[in-house]
């Protein structure tokens, strides 16, 4: 959903009437391209954090106490770097999209990739803050230690990641006057090419 919009049910038909709480003149390319480098801040900031911890993680080896690490700590690091390595091909796959879609006028479906590269990134580098932090600590401190830390990082991670997006997600529009825009509707969209007017609705007198 473009930011600054909302839907809610339409009093005739059941279907959904947009309301504007401030005015985006602009055409569905422009939406597009709004979209897609909204995208890109995204993807470059959970870039940065995932590159930096797989670069801890991959000089570990070659530290000398390194060697001393059990078999349950030898396989959790293996999974961290594992899942670090996967969440960076996930976060640089809109890249590849990218270049393959270049000039074909499908920006639409480099948004959708996009869209779905930010939230599968950010639920690797959930998984990848938590075994990081489970191996550090159960080096450092111990077992049960670790298993704790881990479970309360994990529930912080869903709870910033899940809980907290769908609480402002259901948050109430502020009681502003609706404004009306003119959305010029894309070739993914019904009744394409018309422009549509959306303003205030009866329900909302």
């Amino acid at each position: 959903m473009p930011s600054g919009t909302t839907d809610r049910p339409s009093v005739s038909g059941g279907r959904g009437t947009r309301y504007v709480l401030y005015h985006r003149r602009e055409t569905y390319a422009e939406k597009l391209d709004r979209n897609w480098g909204e995208i890109l801040q995204e993807l470059r900031i959970l870039q940065t954090g995932l590159q930096l911890i797989a670069g801890f993680l991959l000089t570990l080896p070659f530290q000398s106490r390194f060697s001393s690490l059990d078999e349950y700590q030898r396989w959790l690091y293996l999974g961290t770097v594992l899942t670090a390595a996967v969440a960076l091909a996930v976060v640089l796959m809109p890249l590849s999209v990218h270049r393959w879609l270049f000039r074909r006028q499908v920006k639409n479906r480099l948004v959708a990739s996009g869209a779905w590269a930010a939230k599968t990134g950010l639920g690797l580098a959930a998984a990848l803050l938590v075994g990081t932090a489970s191996l550090i600590f159960d080096v450092v401190v111990g077992r049960w230690q670790s298993w704790v830390v881990a479970g309360a990082l994990a529930a912080l991670c869903a709870i910033m990641f899940l809980a907290v997006p769908a609480v402002v997600s259901h948050t109430p529009e502020p009681a502003l006057l609706p404004e009306p825009e003119a959305i010029r509707r894309g070739p993914d969209q019904p009744g394409d090419g018309i422009v549509i007017e959306a303003g205030m609705g009866p329900e909302d007198d």
